[in-house]
């Protein structure tokens, strides 16, 4: 393995890492703004990543997605997964601020996501392309802010599909109950088991090209024009 691999799979973990423990403690800072202190007395507000690690959201999915492409003698893939969920008490942020509270909660780590890819693409735009005569220092810098832009792209995109489990359909089983649609929020809940099926399916199979590779190209267009 070249140093350029060792770099890109190291500049790569890292933004995952960047971006998917930010976006759980978001989800537990924000609820803790609404008096829950479920993630904080929990030690979930916290930088250390050990405390967010989920064997198959940050472990397995990760590596398989990167590497078994270029098992089957293609390119490496790219990098996708999730920390472990930190815990929340959606009753109290409720009781405190109401449903429009616990849609903050839901948003709020896609939010950070976009606000990472935001301040990313203005970083790789402001960087010159690394050539072999820059540093390896630079190199690593610049995969690192462009890995950042990208993995963020792509988390904030799947955390708005309404995928039960995620983000996207919590918002939605919320914004339900705020207006009394019992009937969606029905559904979202009893199908919560089944929300990472349907994320490995939507990895595994071509789907993943419509409902997920099309938009986060149409937001990399937008975030770096």
């Amino acid at each position: 393995m070249e140093l350029l691999d060792i770099l890109k799979i190291a500049a790569a973990v890292l933004a995952l890492a960047v971006a998917i423990i930010g976006h759980e403690i978001m989800h537990g800072w924000v609820a803790y703004m609404y008096k829950d202190t479920t993630a904080k007395n929990a030690g979930r507000l916290t930088i250390n990543p050990i405390s967010h690690v989920d064997l198959v959201g940050t472990i397995i999915v990760p590596a398989s997605m990167y590497f078994l492409p270029m098992l089957m003698g293609a390119e490496s893939g790219f990098l996708f997964g999730w920390a472990k969920p930190v815990p929340i008490n959606t009753g109290t942020v409720i009781r405190n601020g109401g449903y429009n509270a616990a849609m903050q909660v839901d948003l709020a780590g896609i939010v950070y996501n976009f606000t990472m890819a935001a301040f990313a693409s203005i970083a790789v735009v402001a960087m010159s392309q690394p050539t072999i005569a820059d540093s390896t220092i630079y190199i690593f810098a610049y995969m690192f802010v462009f890995q950042l832009l990208v993995i963020n792209v792509v988390l904030g995109v799947f955390n708005l599909l309404p995928i039960p489990q995620f983000d996207g359909a919590h918002f939605l089983m919320h914004l339900a109950l705020k207006y009394k649609i019992n009937t969606i929020a029905e559904f979202f809940y009893k199908n919560e088991r089944y929300g990472i099926i349907i994320v490995l399916v939507i990895l595994m199979t071509p789907i993943k090209d419509y409902v997920l590779f099309l938009p986060v190209q149409t937001v990399l267009g937008l975030l770096l024009s």
